[in-house]
């Protein structure tokens, strides 16, 4: 039997570009011409597998290739790659094993080796000498050994791993090395892209639950009812109605925008008299219905969620599977906001397809519109811009963009590109900060303005800053920006000679920036450091000024950023920050490698010296969080663990002390705790069949209970055995109280070292710094010095985001070097020795891409 695949017929390329008619092969190889519809044959028997080991997938054509057996010709043709892509990596058309096209796609790789032949056996000679030993029987050559051991049953081979879809598109796209492939044009960010579109919400399907007006119920429009919606699902506690300052401006903001959609006329005139109670209570009820779904209906709803991710979560760019990071439209509802926004509360429309604008290129199919009655508003083909589509929302009439992920090439090529710049940094530093010194002292007050902002940009890793209209933006600040209201000099009174500054304002996100700076201690003086000089110039920007006055008079943001690139091509703000992050991550783990001690602690602890530099550079760029209730309770929680555990240490040094003296009557016993398990046991499995048989919203609003239940009763368990796992059912023996004292203060060691990392880092946030600032190849090369895993600090998404970044050597630096070396490496990766993709024609409507994607069937089949 042999498998087939079939050319289509409305795309099929010839290696030149041409559709048809000449062989161009100048190979030994002998390839035939194949026309449009044919069908590619290959023998069952073959090696070569249907897999992307046989294609490529590229943007719109690829070159397939059959291995030749004896006596035969081998075909190469380019043909669409989407059908093959959807059909291996989507719907699994094409195998990962050499099994016929009918065979299952869940079926593993051993299992298709071991079918056997159809043909018939020949008949068996027996020997007339039955003394002789039974000859060996040789295995047979198409069939896989067998990786079982001896004892195994005959016939039993161990299958290999199942590969879900969404693992072989992870393989896939894992298998692109972007820093190894050849660059786009100058000027261009990709020369094919194809992708899906976007995915619009449901629309709005009425509860018919009414709201209260003056204690009347009101009937409303679907439009109406949806927007009443929106805010009976806030929070009246929450920190946007919960808070008095924020309250106000989102009650005020979205009565506003009510009023519009009810129209003149309506009985509903004043907020005070509005009652969202009802549809408050009913989002609440439809919460917990929700929770009373089975296992079956848990697993059908991913199962739909992974079918609309296979559907517009992936691009196709320059022959390259890519991850699409926001593929899901923005839904409508109550604008939130940060911080005391002034726009909270005002309702966000909901967005059309006509309103979005698509990014395709010219030779890929546009996307269908999945709308019904709806079309996209423009479809484009621009190679200079990252993004896949773009729209505007209403709130803030800005521009919204579909752009891949962030483990993307273009998210990849951007971070190396912004760490290569602040590496730049480290050769310009010391000419930067020896002129703006000079500059400090200078008699002309704009140039020791622009001196200042430097020194406080370099210095407290501050941002640029920019007039902003405070009716449609939050009032945050930046250098540029401060008034003389955020400073406070002196704030403990000490006076004399004190240089204590305090800084308060809301930055960036509207995080609040609170700090006492010591413009007079050793840090900000030492070599020269200027900090007393920079002092007495903030001192004397703010005489005679008033409160909402700005310190920095003479300067703006765009005379700002003038001035850094007078240093250095491309410097900002950013930059400084980049920089002044990935250099004090590396000083501050050097620092902790450099101690005393070093090598002798485990990995977890060289793990707590990492977050405390990681911590350093956090508080350096001010990157605060809120403590959340779940913080405070996981906190309380540890707490208490911690007690516990010593409590139960001290408990046991009186078992010894028991032993010791002779008294083993004195020694508390475990309890026996098989009775409370199967309580819960019992409780749990109770809970599961009544939300199986539960069809009313009555019955599993009672599953959902029986169910919380459950779980508070296993929570219990869980806490009475903790509280009596120091003990044992009988007597102990001295060895194992001795032992057990042992493991319990390492316990304690660990939970303390723990609660402290959970306490000091809860208003920190090192995920911003890690993401954003730091060189992620300190950290690598931090973690192979050190033999720590990586991903004792890298979660998996950081991982894949920063794959670039693994391969570097352990004593790598983060210095003005690594540009150049970057430089090298981009030079050898575009070097036509060492490319996979070579473009056979300039013209990218009819380029044909050859790539050998061996290593990608290799991921995907290991």
């Amino acid at each position: 039997m042999t498998d087939e695949a079939v050319v289509g017929s409305d795309r099929v390329n010839l290696l030149d570009g041409s559709t048809g008619g000449t062989d161009i092969t100048k190979s030994e190889e002998c390839y035939e011409e194949v026309a449009p519809g044919d069908k590619i044959y290959r023998s069952s028997r073959s090696n070569v597998l249907h897999s992307t080991s046989d294609f490529d997938v590229s943007g719109h054509v690829f070159d397939f290739q059959t291995k030749p057996q004896k006596g035969q010709t081998q075909k190469k043709v380019a043909c669409s790659a989407l059908p093959f892509l959807s059909a291996f990596l989507l719907d699994s058309s094409l195998k990962l094993h050499t099994a016929t096209m009918d065979s299952s796609d869940d079926e593993p790789l051993v299992s298709a080796k071991k079918k056997k032949k159809t043909s018939p056996k020949p008949e068996a000679v027996k020997s007339n000498n039955a003394s002789k030993k039974k000859r060996k029987r040789e295995p047979e050559p198409d069939k896989a050994p067998s990786s079982s051991p001896k004892k195994a049953k005959k016939g039993v081979v161990k299958s290999l791993k199942k590969l879900e879809k969404t693992e072989r598109l992870q393989y896939a796209m894992q298998a692109f090395l972007w820093w190894n492939a050849k660059e786009p044009p100058e000027g261009f960010q990709w020369e094919t892209m194809e992708h899906a579109g976007v995915s619009f919400p449901e629309d709005y399907e009425p509860h018919g639950i009414k709201m209260l007006y003056d204690g009347e119920p009101v009937d409303l429009t679907p439009a109406q009812e949806e927007a009443a919606t929106f805010f009976a699902a806030m929070d009246p506690e929450g920190m946007h109605l919960g808070n008095p300052k924020t309250g106000k401006i989102f009650i005020k903001n979205f009565f506003a925008d009510f009023k519009q959609i009810l129209g003149k006329g309506h009985v509903i005139k004043d907020f005070k008299k509005c009652d969202f109670g009802p549809i408050r209570r009913h989002l609440n009820e439809q919460k917990i219905i929700r929770k009373a779904i089975t296992d079956e209906e848990r697993k059908a709803n991913k199962e739909d969620r992974n079918q609309a991710m296979y559907k517009y979560g992936f691009a196709i760019v320059d022959g390259h599977l890519e991850k699409v990071g926001n593929y899901n439209m923005e839904p409508p509802g109550a604008f939130r906001g940060r911080g005391e926004h002034p726009k909270m509360g005002k309702l966000k429309q909901r967005v059309i397809p006509e309103q979005v604008s698509l990014n395709v290129s010219e030779c890929a199919p546009i996307p269908q519109c999945r709308v019904r009655g709806h079309a996209w508003g423009d479809v484009r083909h621009d190679p200079t811009g990252q993004w896949l589509a773009t729209w505007k929302e209403n709130i803030n009439n800005q521009s919204k963009y579909m752009q891949l992920a962030a483990q993307s090439s273009f998210k990849g090529k951007s971070d190396r590109s912004k760490y290569s710049k602040a590496a730049k940094l480290c050769k310009e530093i010391v000419a930067i900060r020896k002129s703006y010194k000079k500059d400090l002292k200078s008699k002309d007050k704009r140039t020791r303005q622009l001196a200042t902002a430097v020194w406080v940009i370099d210095r407290l890793a501050l941002r640029v800053g920019g007039e902003k209209d405070t009716d449609e933006e939050a009032d945050t600040v930046g250098c540029c920006s401060l008034r003389l209201e955020h400073f406070h000099f002196d704030p403990n009174d000490q006076g004399g000679d004190n240089k204590e500054l305090e800084l308060e304002f809301l930055g960036k996100d509207s995080m609040l920036y609170k700090q006492t700076i010591d413009f007079g201690a050793a840090i900000y003086n030492d070599d020269n450091g200027m900090g007393t000089k920079v002092y007495d110039n903030l001192k004397g920007f703010c005489s005679k000024k008033s409160a909402t006055d700005e310190v920095f008079d003479a300067i703006n943001p765009t005379m700002l950023n003038n001035h850094l690139k007078r240093f250095m091509d491309g410097l900002s703000a950013k930059v400084f920050r980049t920089y002044n992050a990935s250099k004090t991550l590396q000083d501050e783990l050097r620092k902790t490698e450099a101690t005393a001690g070093w090598n002798r602690l485990t990995p977890a602890e060289k793990v707590v010296e990492y977050n405390s530099a990681n911590r350093e550079v956090a508080i350096l760029c001010n990157h605060q969080r809120s403590v959340s209730k779940a913080q405070e309770t996981q906190l309380e929680a540890i707490g208490n663990k911690l007690e516990t555990l010593k409590k139960q240490r001290k408990t046991l040094k009186g078992i010894l002390k028991c032993l010791n003296a002779g008294k083993p009557e004195k020694i508390p016993l475990k309890k026996n705790e098989e009775k409370m398990v199967e309580e819960v046991a019992d409780a749990i499995a109770k809970a599961k069949k009544m939300k199986e048989k539960a069809t009313t919203n009555e019955q599993k609003i009672k599953a959902t209970e029986a169910d919380e239940k459950a779980k508070q009763m296993r929570r219990d368990v869980t806490l009475k055995k903790f509280n009596q796992a120091h003990l044992w059912e009988k007597v102990p023996t001295k060895a194992q109280v001795i032992k057990r004292i042992t493991n319990w203060g390492n316990k304690i060691t660990k939970m303390e070292m723990d609660l402290k990392h959970k306490d000091d880092n809860k208003e920190v946030s090192l995920g911003t710094s890690k993401i954003n600032y730091m060189d992620p190849r300190i950290t690598v090369a931090w973690c192979k010095r050190n033999e720590v895993p990586i991903e004792k600090v890298f979660s998996k998404t950081l991982r894949d985001k920063f794959n670039w970044a693994m391969a570097v050597e352990p004593q790598w630096e983060f210095n003005e070097s690594i540009r150049l070396w970057d430089y090298l490496q981009d030079a050898k990766n575009t070097s036509p020795n060492n490319l996979n993709n070579k473009a056979v024609s300039p013209h990218l409507s009819t380029q044909v891409i050859s790539i050998d994607c061996r290593s990608l069937a290799k991921a995907v089949k290991h």
